[in-house]
C-alpha cells in the first residue's frame, strides 16, 4: 500500500478527533489517535497532526506531562509545526515554567514573524520573568502588526505602569477600553495610573465605571476609597473600605486602608484594630506594623508603638521611615542614646531625610551635644529650607547658646508655622506686624501671645519701645496680668484680647514682646536690665496680717508645680510637695504657698511635718502675687511665671530647673541668669539624677544663706 493510499484514512481519524475535541470529547478524540502515535510507518505530517490532537487532547484532560510529551515528539517530528510551538509554550506557562516558554514562544515569532498573538504571548512570558523592558517591546511589536489589539494594549499598559511611564500606560490603558467593553479590570488599571498622577477626579470615574462592570470588586473599591481619602472625603472612603472587607474579609491592604481613615477621623482604637486585623490576614506585612506603630505612638502607648516599629524593620530593613519613628518613640521614652542610633540608621540609609535630621538635632540637643546638635539642624534646613521645626529648634539652640543675632532671627519662624499659636496672629489683627521700622508718633499694640512669664520677663522693653517714639502703646494680654502690668513704665493701657481686637484702626501696628529683643539688637552684653516691678500698697496691707501671723523668721515662698498644659509640664514639675520635706529642717524659715492650679490641693493639705501656709490658692491675680511676694524673704520655685515675678520684684528667687528640655532662656551651664543678674540662681538637676539632689543643694543653700541672720539677702 503506498503513502498516498494510507494517507486519506489517516488524515479522516484525524479530522474526526478535532470534531470529537472541538465537541469537548477529549477523551473519545485522545483514543482515536492514540493507535497513530507509535506507528512509524505513517507519513510524517499525519503522525505530527495525530501527536498534536493528542497533546491538547491530554492539556485539556489535566495531564500535562503526557501533553507536554507529545508536542515534544510532534516537534521533533515536525519541527516547523508553529501551531504547537504557541501551545506548548502555553503549557509551559501554564506550569510556571517561563524560561522554557519563552523559547517556544520566541520559536514561534520566528517562524511566523507576523504572528501578533506570539509577540503578545511572549512579553507576558517576560513579564513573568521580570523583563519589563522587553516585554513593553514585545507588545508593543504586536501592536505594530494588529494596532487594534485590545489585550496587548492592556498588557503594555500593565507594564508601563511599572515602569513609572504614566502618560503612556494611560494611553495604552485607553485603547484598550473600546476593546475590552466587560473587562473591570482595565477601568481599574487605568484608576491606579491616574491615581498617581494626582488626577483624582478622573481617577474617581473610572473605579466607579469598573464597579458599574462588576459591582463586587474588592480592589476597585479598595481603590476608590484611597482617592476619597486622597480628597478628604473620609466618610465615603470609610465605606468604600468596609464594602471591600464585606466581600473579602481577608483583604488585608483594604483593612489597612481603613485605618489610615480611622486615623485620620481620631478614631484611634478603632484604627488601632484595623491594623491589628490587617496583620491577622497576613503577619509579614511590614506596612501595617508600622502604620500601628504611629498609631499607638500617638495613644501614648510608648512601648507598644516601639515593638511595632522594630517588627516593621524586621520585616522591611529598608522601611527608613519607620527608624526614624522608632528614633521618636525611644525619645519620648528618654532613651536618647537609642534614639540617636535610631536616627543615625534612618541617614545611613537615606542622607537627605530632612525629617531625621531634625529628630537627631532634637536628641542630640537634649544629650547637650550642641555643636552636634546645630549641624544636625542646619543639615535638616540644607535640605529644606522651609522647615520650620528645624529653624524653631535652631533658634533655640543658639538663644541658649547664647548667639543671639542669629537666633531672634530665627526665632521669628514661629509666626510661619500653623502649629503655633502666632501663625494665627496676623489674620486676626487688622494693622501690619512692626518689623523694626521708625515709632516716632505712632500707636502700637504690644500682643500677648505666649506665657505669663515671658510676658514678665520681657515687659523690661516696654519702656524701650516708648523710647522708640511711640505715642501710644496698648497691651493686650491675660486678664491675671492686667493690674500688674498697668504699673509698668511705657504701657499707656491694658486690655483683653477681645477688646483690643475690636478696634483695629486704633493701632498702626502690633508686635510681640518677644520679638522686641530682634528689632532693638539685643545681644547678651546688651540685656535690658528686668523692669522693676512694684506692689499696690493696699495689697501689700491687705496680705500683711496673713503672713505676720506666721512665726517670727524668715519667710520662703514656695512653688513645686507648673501649668499642667505646658508642653514641659512633666520635666520642670516636681511630682509631690513631700519631694520638698528636706527644706523643713532649715531652722528659722516659714513657708508660704504661692501654688495656683495643679498643686493647691496639696497645699491646703500639706503632710504631716510640713506645715505651709497656703496664699497661692486665694489670690486672683499677679497683683495679689506681687503684694505678697514684695514681703518674703526667699522664692523657691520650679520654671514658672511666679520666678520671672520674685525677680522682678527684686526678692531673692531660687529656681530649681529640670534634667532635660530646659527652657532657652535659662541657657547653659549657669548658675545665674543674664535676664536677672543680682536676684536669681539656678539649681540644675544633673544628668541621672532625681528631685531629691537639687532640694538638697537649695536646703544647703539655705543654711548657709539663713546662716547669718544679719546677711543682706542675695
Amino acid at each position: 500500500m503506498t503513502d498516498k493510499q494510507l494517507a486519506f484514512p489517516i488524515d479522516d481519524i484525524n479530522r474526526h478527533a478535532v470534531a470529537l475535541f472541538s465537541a469537548g470529547r477529549f477523551a473519545e478524540a485522545l483514543s482515536m489517535v492514540t493507535p497513530l502515535l507509535e506507528d512509524d510507518a505513517l507519513p510524517a505530517g499525519a503522525r505530527a497532526d495525530a501527536l498534536n490532537i493528542a497533546g491538547a487532547c491530554c492539556f485539556a484532560l489535566q495531564r500535562h506531562t503526557d501533553a507536554e510529551h507529545h508536542w515534544r515528539r510532534c516537534l521533533r517530528i515536525k519541527p516547523g509545526y508553529a501551531e504547537v510551538y504557541g501551545s506548548l509554550g502555553m503549557l509551559l506557562r501554564s506550569l510556571g515554567r517561563l524560561s522554557a516558554a519563552k523559547a517556544m514562544y520566541r520559536q514561534l515569532v520566528a517562524l511566523q514573524p507576523a504572528h501578533a498573538d506570539a509577540r503578545n504571548h511572549l512579553g507576558a512570558v517576560l513579564y513573568g520573568l521580570g523583563y519589563k523592558e522587553e516585554a513593553e517591546a514585545s507588545y508593543r511589536e504586536a501592536l505594530v502588526l494588529r494596532p487594534g489589539y485590545a489585550e496587548a494594549h492592556y498588557n503594555r499598559g500593565i507594564v508601563l505602569h511599572e515602569l513609572g511611564r504614566l502618560h503612556e500606560a494611560e494611553a495604552a490603558f485607553r485603547h484598550a477600553v473600546p476593546g475590552l467593553p466587560g473587562h473591570a479590570e482595565v477601568h481599574n488599571n487605568l484608576g491606579n495610573v491616574l491615581t498617581e498622577q494626582g488626577r483624582f477626579a478622573e481617577a474617581d470615574a473610572a473605579y466607579r465605571e469598573a464597579l458599574a462592570i462588576r459591582p463586587h470588586y474588592p480592589e476597585a473599591l479598595n481603590n476608590l476609597g484611597g482617592v476619597l481619602k486622597a480628597t478628604f472625603r473620609l466618610a465615603e472612603a470609610e465605606l468604600a473600605f468596609r464594602l471591600a472587607l464585606a466581600i473579602r474579609a481577608d483583604y488585608a491592604e483594604a483593612h489597612l486602608n481603613l485605618g489610615t481613615v480611622l486615623a485620620d477621623l481620631e478614631r484611634l482604637p478603632e484604627a488601632e484594630a484595623a491594623y491589628r486585623e490587617a496583620i491577622s490576614h497576613r503577619p509579614d506585612y511590614a506596612e501595617a506594623h508600622y502604620n500601628l506603630g504611629v498609631t499607638m505612638g500617638r495613644r501614648e502607648q510608648l512601648f507598644e508603638a516601639e515593638m511595632a516599629y522594630r517588627e516593621a524593620i524586621r520585616l522591611r530593613p529598608d522601611l527608613v521611615h519607620a527608624y526614624n519613628n522608632l528614633g521618636c518613640v525611644l525619645r519620648r521614652l528618654d532613651r536618647l542614646t537609642a534614639a540617636v542610633e535610631a536616627f543615625r540608621h534612618a541617614l545611613r540609609m537615606c542622607p537627605d531625610l530632612a525629617e531625621a535630621h531634625y529628630n537627631l538635632g532634637a536628641a542630640l540637643a537634649q544629650l547637650m551635644q550642641l555643636s552636634e546638635a546645630e549641624n544636625a539642624y542646619r543639615r535638616a534646613l540644607a535640605l529644606r529650607a522651609d522647615y520650620g521645626d528645624a529653624r524653631f529648634g535652631l533658634a533655640v539652640l543658639l538663644l541658649g547658646m547664647g548667639r543671639f543675632e542669629e537666633g531672634w532671627r530665627l526665632y521669628e519662624c514661629r509666626y510661619e508655622q500653623r502649629a503655633f499659636v502666632h501663625y494665627r496672629t496676623a489674620s486676626m489683627l487688622g494693622c501690619p506686624q512692626w518689623q523694626g521700622g521708625p515709632l516716632d508718633g505712632k500707636s502700637l499694640l504690644v500682643w500677648q501671645e505666649d506665657g505669663l512669664g515671658d510676658m514678665i520677663q520681657f515687659s523690661r522693653y516696654f519702656a524701650l519701645l516708648k523710647a522708640q517714639g511711640a505715642s501710644h502703646i496698648t497691651f493686650a494680654c491675660a486678664p491675671s496680668l492686667h493690674r500688674l502690668m498697668g504699673r509698668v513704665d511705657g504701657v499707656d493701657a491694658v486690655l483683653d484680647h477681645d477688646t483690643a481686637r475690636a478696634h483695629p484702626a486704633a493701632y498702626d501696628c502690633w508686635t510681640s514682646l518677644l520679638s522686641a529683643p530682634l528689632h532693638l539688637r539685643t545681644s547678651v552684653d546688651t540685656i535690658p536690665r528686668p523692669v522693676r516691678l512694684t506692689a499696690e500698697p493696699s495689697l501689700i496691707d491687705r496680705w500683711r496680717s496673713l503672713l505676720d501671723a506666721l512665726p517670727p523668721g524668715r519667710k520662703i515662698g514656695l512653688v513645686w508645680k507648673g501649668n499642667a498644659n505646658h508642653h514641659n509640664d512633666a520635666n520642670r514639675s516636681i511630682p509631690s510637695l513631700a519631694i520638698l520635706a528636706p527644706l523643713w529642717s532649715v531652722p528659722g524659715v516659714s513657708f508660704v504657698s504661692l501654688q495656683k492650679g495643679q498643686g493647691e490641693e496639696e497645699a491646703r493639705h500639706p503632710p504631716a511635718g510640713q506645715p505651709l501656709l497656703d496664699v497661692g490658692s486665694r489670690v486672683t491675680d499677679f497683683a495679689d502675687s506681687a503684694a505678697i511676694i514684695a514681703q518674703l524673704d526667699l522664692v523657691i520655685a520650679v520654671d514658672t511665671s511666679t520666678a520671672h515675678l520674685a525677680a522682678s520684684l527684686g526678692t531673692p528667687c531660687w529656681v530649681m530647673l529640670p534634667e532635660k528640655d530646659i527652657d532657652w532662656r535659662w541657657m547653659h551651664e549657669r548658675s545665674d541668669s543674664p535676664w536677672y543678674p543680682h536676684t536669681l540662681r539656678l539649681f540644675r538637676r544633673a544628668p541621672g539624677e532625681d528631685w531629691s539632689m537639687p532640694v538638697e543643694r537649695v536646703r544647703q543653700a539655705c543654711l548657709e544663706r539663713f546662716a547669718d541672720a544679719d546677711r543682706a539677702p542675695t
